[in-house]
């Protein structure tokens, strides 16, 4: 099994086993079933894994579940560029096209190859990435290629965000330590959260 099919299973399993009797029923979102091509479709185009409805509301969402040997990290991570990818239009990755309005990030208390026999998270958050984003357009958030494995707070009001590259060389991302942007902004850049502050 190609390493794209063995991670979206993972994830798959993780979205119906634990996220959503652990994290969505205990705040009132409901799955929204969309028909297999659409739901394809907006994940590949904007970024979109989910949509959940909360009452009227409805809810974009965009999901990234890690084994248990991410815990101590205290960041969520978005994906970034493919620079090595033949087709130019595929180089730049969900960074430059999402429109998912939350972000679900989620550690498990297991490895991958264990994941059948878990049943909760570590810490998982809902990161509110409208906000973020909102703050990245501004330079509040910015990305730095600085070489650096951590975010940093720059001149107490600004939150600096270097790009990582997978060893692989596939491609690049950038962490966002939740703490910082509750330090930095408050509580309502994380819609909910456990075990990340």
């Amino acid at each position: 099994m190609s390493s794209y099919k063995k991670d979206r299973a993972f994830t798959d399993y993780v979205h119906k086993h634990i996220a959503l009797p652990n994290i969505y029923k205990h705040i009132d979102w409901q799955e929204v079933r969309l028909k297999k091509n659409y739901a394809k479709f907006i994940d590949m185009t904007d970024g979109i894994d989910y949509i959940f409805r909360n009452g009227n509301a409805i809810k974009s969402v965009q999901e990234r579940f890690r084994e248990e040997k991410y815990k101590t990290f205290n960041d969520f991570t978005i994906r970034y560029r493919r620079d090595k990818n033949k087709h130019e239009d595929r180089k730049e990755s969900e960074y430059f096209k999402m429109k998912a309005h939350y972000f679900t990030y989620g550690i498990l208390n297991c490895s991958k190859k264990e994941v059948s026999k878990s049943s909760e998270f570590l810490k998982y958050a809902i990161i509110d990435l409208k906000k973020v984003y909102e703050k990245l357009d501004s330079g509040a958030i910015f990305i730095s290629d600085n070489g650096q494995n951590k975010c940093r707070i720059i001149n107490n009001n600004r939150l600096e965000c270097p790009v990582k590259y997978n060893s692989d060389g596939s491609s690049s991302f950038f962490p966002v330590d939740i703490s910082f942007l509750v330090k930095l902004w408050g509580g309502d850049m994380v819609v909910v959260q456990d075990g990340f502050l």
